[in-house]
Order: structure tokens, then C-alpha cells, then sequence
């Protein structure tokens, strides 16, 4: 019976290599020459720890991060952007997680998305993946075309394609 799974990972040699790409840059670049700037990568725990000396110099550099990730293969969608940062001393810092692994209130969007197309497919959760299968390869390209329309705000990604 044909099956993949949709899985959201972060390779994190990319994301290592993307954050190396970000600290050369920032060194050269004139809009941030003299500035008190820190990124640290937790490669264990996925999570970005950023510091600079005002906030509008925080904004541009997440943005120059995303979009040197994005050229690394990492989707936007990875970074979570969702807390602010605070101003601790005379530094702003701020913590951003990387989305690596699919929750489990992810999984269950997915699914019902799934459902909701009304395709002849199954789908189950499997640890950080949801595993779908059909008896037709053409009703899972189906569920592949939809998925790039939910809107979910995670990356997902399709491994293991079995026909």
C-alpha cells in the first residue's frame, strides 16, 4: 500500500551554516560595524540566543537571519518569532526557538486537514510524523498538492515515499 510521511525537520548543519553566514556578514556590514552583536547556537536544543544593543538592530538582524536560513533550505516558518525580547543591562536579547519535530496539535491540524479534503486516505500519527497511506499513488500527490495550502505556519516536509 503507497505511503509517506510529512515531518517538519531543521538539518542542523544548515542552520549551523546559515548562523556562521549571518555572523561574517554582520561583521562586514557598515549599518552594524562597532556594534555589540551575539548569536549562539544551541545545536542540541535548537534555540537561537541573539543580543544587540538596541532593538531596531535586533529586527534587522533576525531578518538577515531568516532570509540567509532560507537560502540555506530552511523554511521561515522554522524560526519562532513569537516572543519578544527585553532589554537586560544595555543589551537587547532575545531567545528564538527553531521548530524541529512535528507537536502533537500540529499532527492533529494535519490530519483533520486530511479528513476535511475528503480523499480516500488514512492517516495516524506516528511519534513526530504523520504517516499517510491510500490504496492509489495519485490520491497521496493529492493530499501533497492540498498540503502546500493549509496555511499551517510549520515547515513540512514529505519523506519516505513508498508505492
Amino acid at each position: 500500500m503507497p505511503s509517506f510521511d510529512f515531518v517538519s525537520k531543521v538539518d542542523a548543519q544548515a542552520l549551523d551554516n546559515a548562523v556562521n553566514v549571518v555572523s561574517k556578514e554582520i561583521a562586514n556590514r557598515f549599518d552594524f560595524k562597532g556594534s555589540h552583536l551575539v548569536i549562539d547556537l544551541d545545536k542540541k536544543n535548537y534555540t537561537l540566543k541573539v543580543e544587540t544593543e538596541d532593538d531596531m538592530k535586533m529586527k534587522q538582524l533576525i531578518d538577515v537571519l531568516v532570509n540567509r536560513a532560507h537560502k540555506q533550505g530552511i523554511s521561515p516558518e522554522a524560526f519562532d518569532l513569537s516572543k519578544e525580547g527585553s532589554m537586560i543591562g544595555k543589551a537587547w536579547k532575545k531567545e528564538i526557538q527553531v521548530r524541529n519535530g512535528l507537536k502533537q496539535e500540529d499532527a492533529k491540524k494535519i490530519i483533520k486537514h486530511i479528513k476535511d479534503a475528503g480523499l480516500k486516505v488514512q492517516a495516524s500519527i506516528n511519534d513526530d510524523l504523520v504517516r499517510v497511506t491510500g490504496k492509489k499513488i495519485d490520491d497521496l500527490q493529492e493530499v501533497i498538492q492540498a498540503s502546500k495550502g493549509w496555511g499551517l505556519d510549520i515547515p513540512l516536509q514529505v519523506e519516505n515515499m513508498r508505492s
